[in-house]
Protein backbone atom coordinates (compact mmCIF):
# COMPACT_ATOMS: atom_id res chain seq x y z
CA UNK A 1 0.00 0.00 0.00
CA UNK A 2 1.40 3.40 -0.95
CA UNK A 3 1.87 6.09 1.68
CA UNK A 4 -0.96 8.14 0.17
CA UNK A 5 -3.34 5.19 0.09
CA UNK A 6 -2.50 4.35 3.71
CA UNK A 7 -3.09 7.97 4.71
CA UNK A 8 -6.44 8.16 2.93
CA UNK A 9 -7.50 4.79 4.32
CA UNK A 10 -6.73 5.94 7.87
CA UNK A 11 -8.56 9.24 7.36
CA UNK A 12 -11.58 7.49 5.85
CA UNK A 13 -11.71 5.07 8.77
CA UNK A 14 -11.67 7.98 11.22
CA UNK A 15 -14.49 9.77 9.37
CA UNK A 16 -16.44 6.51 9.23
CA UNK A 17 -16.09 6.18 13.01
CA UNK A 18 -17.36 9.73 13.46
CA UNK A 19 -20.41 9.16 11.26
CA UNK A 20 -21.18 5.85 12.94
CA UNK A 21 -20.91 7.40 16.41
CA UNK A 22 -23.10 10.34 15.36
CA UNK A 23 -25.73 7.95 13.97
CA UNK A 24 -25.69 5.90 17.17
CA UNK A 25 -26.07 9.04 19.29
CA UNK A 26 -29.00 10.16 17.13
CA UNK A 27 -30.70 6.77 17.17
CA UNK A 28 -30.19 6.38 13.44
CA UNK A 29 -28.90 3.50 11.31
CA UNK A 30 -25.46 4.05 9.75
CA UNK A 31 -26.86 3.33 6.28
CA UNK A 32 -29.16 6.36 6.59
CA UNK A 33 -26.18 8.68 5.99
CA UNK A 34 -24.16 8.76 2.75
CA UNK A 35 -20.61 10.10 2.75
CA UNK A 36 -19.68 12.36 -0.16
CA UNK A 37 -15.94 13.05 -0.35
CA UNK A 38 -15.19 16.55 -1.62
CA UNK A 39 -12.18 16.09 -3.89
CA UNK A 40 -11.74 19.70 -5.05
CA UNK A 41 -8.10 20.76 -5.56
CA UNK A 42 -6.94 17.13 -5.29
CA UNK A 43 -5.78 15.08 -8.30
CA UNK A 44 -7.53 12.29 -10.16
CA UNK A 45 -5.02 9.89 -8.61
CA UNK A 46 -6.58 10.56 -5.21
CA UNK A 47 -10.05 9.93 -6.64
CA UNK A 48 -8.82 6.56 -7.92
CA UNK A 49 -7.46 5.65 -4.50
CA UNK A 50 -10.74 6.67 -2.86
CA UNK A 51 -12.67 4.46 -5.28
CA UNK A 52 -10.37 1.54 -4.42
CA UNK A 53 -11.15 2.19 -0.74
CA UNK A 54 -14.87 1.96 -1.36
CA UNK A 55 -15.91 5.60 -1.81
CA UNK A 56 -18.80 5.89 -4.27
CA UNK A 57 -19.76 9.58 -4.07
CA UNK A 58 -17.37 12.48 -4.81
CA UNK A 59 -17.99 16.20 -5.11
CA UNK A 60 -16.39 19.09 -6.97
CA UNK A 61 -17.10 22.83 -6.98
CA UNK A 62 -15.28 24.18 -10.05
CA UNK A 63 -16.05 22.88 -13.51
CA UNK A 64 -12.61 23.70 -14.91
CA UNK A 65 -11.09 21.30 -12.35
CA UNK A 66 -13.93 18.78 -12.26
CA UNK A 67 -14.43 18.14 -15.98
CA UNK A 68 -10.94 16.76 -16.74
CA UNK A 69 -10.87 14.87 -13.44
CA UNK A 70 -14.22 13.21 -14.13
CA UNK A 71 -13.05 12.31 -17.63
CA UNK A 72 -9.88 10.75 -16.25
CA UNK A 73 -11.97 8.69 -13.82
CA UNK A 74 -14.87 7.84 -16.13
CA UNK A 75 -14.19 4.12 -15.77
CA UNK A 76 -14.83 4.20 -12.01
CA UNK A 77 -18.18 3.37 -10.35
CA UNK A 78 -18.64 6.88 -8.95
CA UNK A 79 -21.48 9.35 -8.60
CA UNK A 80 -20.28 12.91 -9.18
CA UNK A 81 -21.89 15.77 -7.28
CA UNK A 82 -21.42 19.40 -8.31
CA UNK A 83 -21.56 21.58 -5.18
CA UNK A 84 -20.26 24.99 -6.26
CA UNK A 85 -21.96 28.10 -7.54
CA UNK A 86 -22.77 27.29 -11.15
CA UNK A 87 -22.77 29.80 -13.99
CA UNK A 88 -25.04 29.02 -16.91
CA UNK A 89 -22.13 29.03 -19.38
CA UNK A 90 -20.68 26.00 -17.53
CA UNK A 91 -23.92 24.01 -17.50
CA UNK A 92 -23.29 22.00 -20.68
CA UNK A 93 -19.94 20.79 -19.36
CA UNK A 94 -21.28 19.99 -15.88
CA UNK A 95 -24.24 18.02 -17.24
CA UNK A 96 -21.72 15.88 -19.12
CA UNK A 97 -20.39 14.28 -15.93
CA UNK A 98 -22.42 15.29 -12.87
CA UNK A 99 -25.07 12.95 -11.54
CA UNK A 100 -26.36 15.51 -9.04
CA UNK A 101 -26.14 19.31 -8.96
CA UNK A 102 -26.48 20.39 -5.33
CA UNK A 103 -26.36 24.14 -5.94
CA UNK A 104 -29.58 24.95 -7.82
CA UNK A 105 -30.60 28.41 -6.68
CA UNK A 106 -32.35 30.34 -9.47
CA UNK A 107 -34.89 29.76 -12.26
CA UNK A 108 -32.44 30.62 -15.04
CA UNK A 109 -30.17 27.80 -13.89
CA UNK A 110 -33.09 25.33 -13.83
CA UNK A 111 -33.91 26.22 -17.45
CA UNK A 112 -30.29 25.79 -18.57
CA UNK A 113 -29.85 22.48 -16.73
CA UNK A 114 -33.07 21.11 -18.19
CA UNK A 115 -32.08 22.07 -21.73
CA UNK A 116 -28.69 20.41 -21.49
CA UNK A 117 -29.96 17.30 -19.68
CA UNK A 118 -32.49 16.73 -22.44
CA UNK A 119 -29.84 17.34 -25.09
CA UNK A 120 -27.54 14.82 -23.42
CA UNK A 121 -30.31 12.29 -22.88
CA UNK A 122 -29.67 12.25 -19.13
CA UNK A 123 -31.70 12.58 -15.96
CA UNK A 124 -29.95 14.96 -13.57
CA UNK A 125 -30.59 15.01 -9.85
CA UNK A 126 -31.03 18.51 -8.40
CA UNK A 127 -30.90 19.89 -4.88
CA UNK A 128 -32.16 23.35 -4.03
CA UNK A 129 -29.36 25.19 -2.24
CA UNK A 130 -30.86 26.97 0.76
CA UNK A 131 -29.18 30.16 2.00
CA UNK A 132 -29.83 30.53 5.72
CA UNK A 133 -27.95 33.84 5.72
CA UNK A 134 -30.41 35.37 3.25
CA UNK A 135 -33.65 37.23 3.58
CA UNK A 136 -36.75 35.09 3.07
CA UNK A 137 -36.61 35.37 -0.73
CA UNK A 138 -33.12 36.79 -1.15
CA UNK A 139 -29.82 35.19 -2.12
CA UNK A 140 -26.97 34.09 0.10
CA UNK A 141 -23.40 35.34 0.16
CA UNK A 142 -22.19 31.95 -1.10
CA UNK A 143 -25.10 31.25 -3.39
CA UNK A 144 -28.39 29.68 -2.49
CA UNK A 145 -31.93 30.96 -2.24
CA UNK A 146 -33.72 32.16 0.87
CA UNK A 147 -36.29 29.80 2.43
CA UNK A 148 -39.12 31.69 0.74
CA UNK A 149 -37.82 30.75 -2.70
CA UNK A 150 -37.73 26.97 -2.17
CA UNK A 151 -41.30 26.20 -3.20
CA UNK A 152 -41.10 28.02 -6.54
CA UNK A 153 -37.72 26.52 -7.45
CA UNK A 154 -38.76 23.06 -6.32
CA UNK A 155 -41.84 23.16 -8.54
CA UNK A 156 -39.75 24.39 -11.48
CA UNK A 157 -37.25 21.54 -11.10
CA UNK A 158 -39.98 18.94 -10.63
CA UNK A 159 -41.70 20.07 -13.83
CA UNK A 160 -38.52 20.45 -15.90
CA UNK A 161 -37.71 17.75 -18.49
CA UNK A 162 -34.49 15.90 -17.74
CA UNK A 163 -34.35 16.99 -14.09
CA UNK A 164 -35.23 15.16 -10.88
CA UNK A 165 -35.93 17.04 -7.63
CA UNK A 166 -33.91 15.19 -5.00
CA UNK A 167 -34.08 17.57 -2.01
CA UNK A 168 -32.20 20.37 -0.27
CA UNK A 169 -28.62 21.39 0.47
CA UNK A 170 -27.11 24.04 2.71
CA UNK A 171 -23.76 25.31 3.91
CA UNK A 172 -23.64 26.42 7.54
CA UNK A 173 -23.83 30.24 7.25
CA UNK A 174 -21.03 32.57 8.33
CA UNK A 175 -23.36 35.53 8.88
CA UNK A 176 -26.94 36.14 9.91
CA UNK A 177 -29.02 34.63 12.72
CA UNK A 178 -27.67 31.09 12.23
CA UNK A 179 -23.96 31.98 12.12
CA UNK A 180 -22.07 29.70 14.50
CA UNK A 181 -25.29 27.88 15.37
CA UNK A 182 -25.01 24.71 13.30
CA UNK A 183 -27.60 22.67 15.23
CA UNK A 184 -30.17 25.42 14.75
CA UNK A 185 -29.21 25.91 11.10
CA UNK A 186 -29.45 22.20 10.29
CA UNK A 187 -32.68 21.93 12.26
CA UNK A 188 -34.14 24.72 10.18
CA UNK A 189 -33.07 22.91 7.01
CA UNK A 190 -34.86 19.76 8.20
CA UNK A 191 -38.05 21.75 8.78
CA UNK A 192 -37.78 23.13 5.24
CA UNK A 193 -37.18 19.61 3.93
CA UNK A 194 -40.34 18.39 5.65
CA UNK A 195 -42.31 21.18 3.99
CA UNK A 196 -40.82 20.39 0.56
CA UNK A 197 -41.63 16.70 0.92
CA UNK A 198 -45.24 17.62 1.56
CA UNK A 199 -45.49 18.58 -2.11
CA UNK A 200 -42.69 16.36 -3.47
CA UNK A 201 -42.44 13.19 -1.35
CA UNK A 202 -39.47 11.76 -3.26
CA UNK A 203 -37.34 14.87 -2.59
CA UNK A 204 -35.97 13.39 0.61
CA UNK A 205 -32.25 14.07 0.26
CA UNK A 206 -30.78 16.53 2.79
CA UNK A 207 -27.14 17.45 2.15
CA UNK A 208 -25.57 19.24 5.12
CA UNK A 209 -22.50 19.06 7.27
CA UNK A 210 -18.81 19.10 6.44
CA UNK A 211 -15.59 18.06 8.17
CA UNK A 212 -16.06 20.34 11.18
CA UNK A 213 -19.79 19.88 11.79
CA UNK A 214 -20.88 16.54 10.36
CA UNK A 215 -22.01 15.34 13.81
CA UNK A 216 -24.48 18.20 14.15
CA UNK A 217 -25.81 17.53 10.65
CA UNK A 218 -26.32 13.83 11.36
CA UNK A 219 -28.04 14.69 14.65
CA UNK A 220 -30.45 16.97 12.79
CA UNK A 221 -31.30 14.31 10.21
CA UNK A 222 -29.02 14.94 7.21
CA UNK A 223 -28.98 12.11 4.67
CA UNK A 224 -25.68 13.15 3.05
CA UNK A 225 -22.55 14.76 4.51
CA UNK A 226 -19.87 16.42 2.37
CA UNK A 227 -16.40 15.82 3.81
CA UNK A 228 -13.17 17.04 2.25
CA UNK A 229 -10.41 18.09 4.65
CA UNK A 230 -10.98 15.27 7.15
CA UNK A 231 -10.43 12.70 4.39
CA UNK A 232 -7.92 14.32 2.03
CA UNK A 233 -6.06 16.66 4.36
CA UNK A 234 -5.71 20.43 4.55
CA UNK A 235 -5.91 21.88 1.07
CA UNK A 236 -2.98 23.72 -0.50
CA UNK A 237 -3.46 27.45 -0.82
CA UNK A 238 -5.43 28.46 -3.87
CA UNK A 239 -3.71 31.15 -5.88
Amino acid sequence: MTDRKAQLAANLAEVEERITAACTAAGRMREEVTLIVVTKTYPASDVRILAELGVRHVAENRDQDAAPKAAACSDLPLSWHFVGQLQTNKVRSVVGYADVVQSVDRPKLVTALSKEAVRAGRELGCLIQVALDAEESGRGARGGVGPGGIEELGNLVADAPGLRLDGLMTVAPLTGPYAGRQPAAFGRLMDLSTALRGAHPAANMVSAGMSADLEQAVAAGATHVRVGTAVLGVRPGLG
